[in-house]
């Protein structure tokens, strides 16, 4: 029976495919001390790289038809006008559902900026009210009687000046009315503001919701409003010399939230405007993108691509377009999603057992190169000296 088992025991060591060599017959060198050194620091540095790779989320990315309806877009807006005062800064914003928001200042906000890009006042975050005139006709005609809010008198029945609405008011006892409810006022509160902001800039920050369809916003100097089916601005408001630099700094620009990776191509996008009296353009193509976390959490948000354009307008006063920012989107029929996925660990293994057993294999070639090249170079100027 121990004969058998011997017998076993002697077929089975055959099959042995790592022979050792006894301890007497190991050789130990310099050079083969260098090159372990050496190919454990690269198996290091290879293992490590691995574990990184590893310990990062692969991303799938997927495209199909987009069928979702009915959504709102929220559009986030920063951006700084180094040299148009607060005063000429407004925002609009309209779409192809024929929906309209005018002067959208419940949700942007507006920074002075004085001309080194310092805040004017001291709070952070400023909300200017709307001191541009109400109604593209501010004061009353001739034939009009302008009304003194309530001051009327026998010899004073008509105030068609802010003079004469303040001397009514005096008249009365009473103390003249603040902000802008006298319509009279308006022009003047405007020249006033202007004055006060001349040579400032300004930033506008904050964001809107529109709807989910093609459309655009725009900031452009003077007095909005609709009439008719037309969205008009009002130049006269400021004065017919009014020159508007339009010289801006896109600090960011998206619509929806941020997604891990997200790219925004007008981010910190600065443009010099060469002249007065010119308008921006911007076209821009949004993605629907859809970004599922390995949590399973559900981020809907959107990318965009953008082509710019720049002109001047000419001076005599031909040009159908106005002055200023102006940002056209439409949206993609088609949508990416985004999947967070782990990385396959027997991928892992089998990467690191690659590494050591590819830098090992390498490592002993070289060093038997080594060690069996010299010692022929040793062997030849051994045999050149008996010579």
């Amino acid at each position: 029976m121990a004969n058998d088992l011997n017998s076993i025991f002697s077929k089975l060591r055959n099959f042995d495919a790592y022979p050792k060599t006894l301890e007497d017959f190991r050789i130990k060198t310099f050079a083969g001390a260098t090159v372990t050194i050496i190919s454990s620091a690269i198996m290091i540095f290879l293992f490590l790289s691995e574990l990184r790779y590893y310990l990062t989320t692969d991303v799938m990315d997927e495209l199909f038809v987009d069928m979702s309806r009915g959504d709102k877009i929220k559009i986030n807006v920063d951006v700084t006008f180094h040299y148009l005062p607060c005063a000429y800064v407004a925002l609009d914003a309209m779409d192809v559902s024929g929906q309209r928001q005018i002067n959208v200042h419940t949700t942007l906000y507006k920074q002075r900026l004085a001309k080194d890009g310092t805040v004017v006042t001291e709070s952070e975050i400023v909300v200017l009210e709307d001191i541009r005139p109400k109604s593209n006709k501010t004061v009353p005609d001739v034939n009009e009687c302008g009304s003194c809010y309530g001051a009327e008198t026998v010899d004073l029945k008509c105030c068609n000046t802010c003079d004469d609405v303040r001397a009514a008011y005096n008249k009365k006892g009473w103390a003249f009315p603040k902000g802008n409810i006298v319509k009279q006022c308006e022009n003047e509160q405007l020249k006033e503001t202007l004055e006060l902001q001349s040579g400032e800039g300004c930033r506008l920050h904050g964001y809107l919701e529109v709807n989910r369809v093609a459309g655009n916003f725009h900031v452009s100097p003077g007095k909005s409003y609709e009439m008719g089916h037309m969205h008009v601005h009002d130049m006269a408001a400021f004065g017919s010399g009014a020159k508007y630099n339009l010289t801006h700094t896109i600090n960011h620009l998206s619509f929806g939230d941020n997604y891990p990776g997200q790219i925004f191509p007008l981010d910190n996008h600065y443009v010099y405007a060469e002249a007065v009296e010119m308008v921006f353009q911007y076209y821009l193509k949004i993605v629907p993108t859809t970004y599922i976390k390995l949590s399973g959490d559900k981020l809907k948000t959107n990318q965009f691509s953008v082509t710019k354009h720049q002109k001047q307008l000419s001076s005599s006063g031909a040009e159908t377009s106005l002055p200023g920012l102006f940002v056209s989107y439409e949206l993609s029929p088609m949508m990416v999603r985004y999947t967070e996925k782990r990385r396959s660990f027997f991928h892992f293994l089998t990467s690191v057992c690659a590494i050591i057993g590819g830098v090992f294999t390498v490592a002993g070639l070289i060093d038997s190169f080594i060690y069996h090249g010299g010692r022929a170079l040793q062997r030849k100027i051994e045999l050149g000296k008996t010579t």
